[in-house]
């Protein structure tokens, strides 16, 4: 037995992949322990379409990570498959060069992550030098390839991407971030470029990059890890598993047309769904959490959801295109049937978009009153304006509105479990007849009369209220589509939690499930001054 194959295959304690530090929080290595969760999640699926066959005994399979980074996928897989394929290939040296050469491939995201998949894989910068482990190849790349492609400027964006040519048209020293796996028209065509030859393969799987460096921030970045999912469908391989920001369940910058895609795809077979990020990526906060999910080919039907929370597992299969948008807690559904059985009435059909008066963010208006001036809340106070300069939504102006921010409490409760529950709103506010708000507060309602107003914020502050608000929150920006599960109740009169769930026969078990899920708040029900 070589002791070269025999480094490559024996316990690695402690694992090197564990250790080192993230590129970013767009381009995350994969934790061993998750790539190997979601193999094992790979292994079910192979089974159960094929009779209980074990894929790592398979000599044929091929498996592509067209986003490799620190190269723990392809080094697990050819773990597996070195255990698996001992009966039929029993020499060690030969078992593993037919793994290496024949079963998996790479394509690398940097010229960086290249040379890293290639020492975790190979055991060497260079997979045919000296020290590799496999033997047959004839070039430096092996099967992990990276090339530096450019951007395809279309005006001033990219044709593939959607980046910018002013921030990413950069040169040859600095990296672009085109990824050589989505931009192409043929995919298959580069893949007889990358590999030498025709390649159909029956596993993908990765990691992908969530989002493009070109300038954004957080949520307001430019996502691209669709782009990965979508050409990694087209390609056809029988099981595709990827984990992927969450944000794509009900909202997500430029993702409507994938959520829409995704939902409606009968061949997604498994999702799970971990709501804090942390409990898979140390360090790492994704808003809104991450999952990963298996794509079979030959799979139509129900998809099996499994809520992950710590210890905690809740399974059920489920349709994906119930809603327009993806509900991730299975213990919320039967809440949300119940809501939507008893009435079709929901308040986003009353209440306000973004910017409802045309007065951005930046805003400030002026800090002395004139006659004829009406009051405008921004982000640093009251100050004032013409009415003559409001354009939209003059009807609004003289009612009772309230109002809340447009984002989740401190961003942080999309990422960590808060030990006494979920906020979900900020704080509410009310603003009396002749005063308005910019963007920087979402109108949540609008009333002719004060008790209504009262009411209402009294009703928005309900747990009942902001759990079902909860369920449509994927990023962390609240808008009008947020009220889609909420109903519109009636306003001359003051509901309780209690009158609520009893109007909603909800059970004991999922009053339970609010109760704890949602933190108990008090109204502050002043009229802003």
């Amino acid at each position: 037995m070589s002791t070269k194959a025999n480094f490559t295959l024996r316990g690695r304690n402690p694992d090197v992949l564990t250790c080192i530090a993230n590129l970013s929080n767009d381009e995350v290595f994969t934790p061993p322990e998750l790539a190997n969760q979601m193999l094992d999640t790979l292994a079910e699926a192979w089974a159960a379409k094929n009779n209980g066959a074990n894929i790592w005994a398979d000599k044929t399979v091929r498996f592509l990570d067209p986003c490799t980074k620190s190269g723990v996928f392809l080094r697990e897989i050819t773990t597996r498959l070195t255990k698996g394929l001992e009966k039929e290939i029993p020499n060690l040296e030969k078992r593993v060069d037919h793994i290496l050469t024949k079963q998996v491939f790479g394509i690398a995201i940097t010229q960086i992550t290249g040379l890293l998949a290639r020492r975790s894989l190979y055991c060497s910068k260079e997979a045919n030098g000296k020290h590799s482990v496999a033997k047959s190849f004839s070039n430096a790349d092996g099967n992990i390839w990276f090339n530096r492609i450019n951007h395809t400027w279309d005006g001033d964006k990219c044709k593939y991407c959607g980046t910018t040519k002013a921030i990413l048209d950069r040169e040859k020293e600095r990296e672009n971030y085109a990824y050589g796996f989505i931009h192409t028209d043929n995919t298959k065509t580069k893949f007889a470029e990358f590999f030498g030859g025709s390649m159909q393969f029956d596993v993908i799987i990765g990691n992908p990059p969530y989002q493009m460096d070109d300038g954004g921030n957080g949520v307001s970045a430019i996502p691209i890890f669709h782009k990965f999912v979508d050409q990694a469908k087209a390609l056809k391989p029988k099981l595709l598993c990827m984990i992927i920001p969450s944000r794509w369940y009900s909202g997500g910058k430029g993702l409507d047309s994938f959520r829409a895609t995704m939902l409606e795809d009968q061949q997604m077979k498994v999702i799970i769904d971990y709501e804090t990020s942390k409990d898979v990526f140390d360090g790492v906060n994704i808003a809104g959490g991450i999952c990963y999910f298996v794509w079979e080919a030959d799979h139509k039907g129900l998809c099996e959801i499994r809520n992950v929370n710590l210890n905690n597992i809740s399974v059920a299969l489920r349709p994906l295109n119930e809603f327009p948008i993806f509900i991730r807690s299975n213990q919320a559904i039967s809440i949300v049937h119940k809501v939507l059985n008893k009435t079709k009435d929901v308040w986003s059909d009353h209440n306000y978009s973004r910017n409802p008066f045309g007065f951005a963010t930046n805003f400030r208006g002026q800090q002395l009153a004139k006659k004829g001036d009406i009051k405008i809340l921004t982000s640093d106070g009251f100050s004032f304006v013409p009415r003559s300069s409001i354009e939209k939504n003059n009807d609004l102006i003289d009612k009772w509105k309230v109002l809340i921010g447009r984002l989740v409490p401190s961003n942080g409760e999309l990422d960590v479990n808060p030990s006494d529950g979920y906020r979900v709103i900020t704080n509410t506010r009310k603003l009396e007849p002749g005063q308005i708000s910019t963007e920087s507060y979402l109108l949540a309602g609008a009333f002719d009369h004060k008790s209504e107003a009262d009411n209402f914020e009294f009703y928005l502050n309900l747990k009942f209220t902001r759990f079902l608000i909860r369920q449509t929150l994927s990023s962390v920006n609240i808008t009008k589509d947020s009220f889609r599960f909420v109903p519109c109740m009636d306003f001359s009169k003051r509901w309780t939690d209690e009158a609520l769930y009893n109007f909603f026969s909800l059970t004991k078990d999922e009053i339970k499930f609010i109760d704890e899920l949602i933190r108990n708040v008090e109204v502050n029900a002043e009229v802003e001054k």
